[in-house]
C-alpha cells in the first residue's frame, strides 16, 4: 500500500536549484571541459555538472558539447531510432490548465470520447501505416466508469487486427492514479507509463493550473512512486518547455530522476522534451512566458544525452522537420510520425478544432521513414524488451555495461526490414535497404550473425522476431 508520502514531493528542493544555478552562472571554459570530458565515461552527470553546460554560449564549447552528445548517443544507440504513434482516445478534461486546449472550459474545442469501436478503427488507421508502437493518450477525465474506460481502451488497441498485424505494445499516458489503480494498469500489460510535470516550479504551476484535480503539484509530481510501487518499472517524464527558465526545469527533472534512483533503484525510461506550440483557444500557448530558443532547446537535448545517458529521449511532432533532424544528431533517440492529437484523426480527416496542439511536423510514417533511411538512421519499430522483461532495473543492468546493443541492434533491423517488405514506398525501400547494409557491415561478427538469421526468417516470411 501506498503512504502519505507517496503523495508529496518531498525531494523538489527549490533553494538547492537556485543556489546550484547562482553558482554555475557565467561559462567557465575549464570547469565545461572538464565536465565534457567526464560525460565522455557515460556514467551520467550530477546537477552542478548539468548547470555548468547550461552556461554554454560560446561556439567553439557548443560544438564540443554537440559532438560529446552525438558521441555519446551513437555509443549507447547506435543507428537507432524508434518509432511510435499517438493515439488520442478522448479529449475530456476535468482541469482548467491555460496553456491546453483541453482545458475543461475551453468552448473552441468539439469534445470527444472515442468508443471501443472507434478506437478499433483508429489502431487499425494506425497499423496500416505501419506501425507496432502506440502512445495511448486520454484527457484527464474518462466517460463513464472512470479507469475501465481506460483499460477497456487498451484491450481494444491490442485486440485489433489488420491484414494480419496488430499493435506489439501499448504506452500509456494519463492523468495521475492510486496504487490500486497503478495496479490495474500493470495487469492490462501496458509497457511505459508516461506522465508530463509540465512545470516543477511551485508558484508558476499555480499559475497556470487554475482547477482540477491536476492543480495538486505534490499529486502529479509522486505518480511516479506510486507506479513503480504498483509494479510498473518503465516510466516516462516530460515537461512543457516554455513555462518556466528552461534551466530551472531541468534541474528539477535532475531531483525527480536522482529520487526515484535512490527509493526504486531506477530513473526514469523516457524523457519528453516538447515545448509549448499554439493550441485553440489558449493565448498562453501561442505567447509562452519563458520561451525556449532553438539554440537553447538543441543545447538542452545534447546535455540530457549526457546527464542520463542511458535513458530515452522522445520528440514528437510538435517541432518541425528542421529541428527534429537537428535533435537526432544530439541525442534524440525515439520519434512520433505520421501523428494525429485529436480523438479519431486518424481514421478521418484531422480537425485542429479537437486538437491538443498545433503540430509542426505534418509528414506521413513513410516519408519520415525514407529520410531516416537517406541520413544513414535504422527506424526501429521493436518491442522486444517489453515482452522479455527486459525493463526497469532489468534493462538498465544490460544498458550501462553496454550488453543491450547485442539485442536491440539485431530487434531494429528486423522491424525496420518488416516494414521495408510490408508497407514501404519503393523510394523508402531502396534508402531502407542501404541503411540495412551499411548497419551490418559496422557490427562486430556476433551481433551481425544474429542480425542476419533474424532478417533472414524475415525475408522468408515470419513477422515479429526479436532477440
Amino acid at each position: 500500500m501506498g503512504t502519505a508520502a507517496d503523495s508529496k514531493a518531498v525531494w523538489l528542493d527549490d533553494a538547492k536549484i537556485r543556489n546550484t544555478l547562482e553558482s554555475c552562472s557565467r561559462e567557465d571554459v575549464a570547469r565545461i571541459r572538464d565536465v565534457l570530458e567526464k560525460a565522455r565515461e557515460l556514467k551520467g552527470l550530477s546537477p552542478a555538472d548539468v548547470a555548468v553546460l547550461m552556461g554554454i554560449s560560446s561556439p567553439e564549447l557548443l560544438s564540443d558539447l554537440y559532438l560529446t552528445a552525438k558521441a555519446a548517443k551513437e555509443e549507447i544507440y547506435g543507428n537507432r531510432i524508434v518509432l511510435f504513434a499517438p493515439l488520442y482516445i478522448s479529449n475530456l478534461c476535468s482541469n482548467e490548465c491555460l496553456y491546453c486546449a483541453f482545458r475543461k472550459s475551453n468552448k473552441a474545442v468539439v469534445r470527444r470520447a472515442l468508443n471501443k469501436e472507434e478506437i478499433t478503427e483508429e489502431t487499425k488507421a494506425i497499423l496500416r501505416q505501419g506501425h507496432k508502437r502506440v502512445l495511448m493518450v486520454a484527457g484527464e477525465a474518462y466517460p463513464g466508469s472512470g479507469i475501465s474506460y481506460v483499460l477497456d481502451a487498451i484491450d481494444a488497441i491490442y485486440d485489433a487486427r489488420e491484414d494480419g498485424s496488430s499493435i506489439r505494445r501499448v504506452n500509456v499516458n494519463l492523468a495521475p492514479l492510486s496504487v490500486e489503480d497503478f495496479r490495474q494498469l500493470k495487469n492490462r500489460n501496458i509497457g511505459t507509463f508516461q506522465l508530463f510535470q509540465e512545470t516543477y516550479h511551485r508558484e508558476t504551476y499555480k499559475q497556470v493550473h487554475l482547477s482540477g484535480p491536476k492543480s495538486d503539484l505534490d499529486w502529479r509530481a509522486s505518480s511516479f512512486d506510486r507506479a513503480m510501487l504498483a509494479g510498473i518499472d518503465d516510466v516516462g517524464m516530460g515537461l512543457l518547455y516554455g513555462l518556466y527558465d528552461w534551466r530551472y526545469e531541468t534541474l528539477a527533472l535532475m531531483q525527480h530522476i536522482a529520487h526515484l534512483e535512490d527509493r526504486f533503484g531506477v530513473g526514469c525510461h523516457t524523457i519528453s522534451v516538447p515545448r509549448i506550440e499554439p493550441a485553440v483557444g489558449s493565448d498562453m500557448a501561442s505567447h509562452p512566458p519563458h520561451a525556449i530558443s532553438d539554440k537553447d532547446f538543441l543545447k538542452l537535448v545534447a546535455i540530457l544525452r549526457l546527464a542520463v545517458p542511458y535513458t530515452g529521449i522522445i520528440m514528437s511532432t510538435r517541432e518541425n522537420a528542421n529541428i527534429r533532424s537537428l535533435t537526432l544528431e544530439l541525442g534524440v533517440s525515439q520519434i512520433s510520425a505520421g501523428s494525429r492529437t485529436n480523438p479519431g484523426g486518424y481514421k478521418e480527416s484531422s480537425q485542429f478544432e479537437a486538437a491538443q496542439f498545433q503540430l509542426g511536423d505534418h509528414r506521413t510514417l513513410a516519408e519520415v521513414v525514407k529520410d531516416l533511411g537517406d541520413h544513414g538512421f535504422i527506424p526501429s519499430f521493436c518491442t522486444g524488451c517489453y515482452r522479455l522483461g527486459r525493463t526497469g532495473k532489468d534493462f538498465m543492468d544490460l544498458a550501462k555495461p553496454g550488453l543491450i546493443k547485442a539485442k536491440c541492434a539485431p530487434n531494429a533491423l528486423s522491424t525496420f526490414e518488416e516494414y521495408l517488405l510490408d508497407y514501404a514506398t519503393d523510394e523508402a525501400r531502396l534508402a531502407g535497404q542501404g541503411a540495412i547494409a551499411s548497419t551490418l557491415n559496422g557490427m562486430e561478427d556476433r551481433t551481425r550473425r544474429v542480425s542476419e538469421n533474424l532478417l533472414a526468417k524475415v525475408r522468408s516470411g515470419q513477422r515479429d522476431v526479436y532477440c
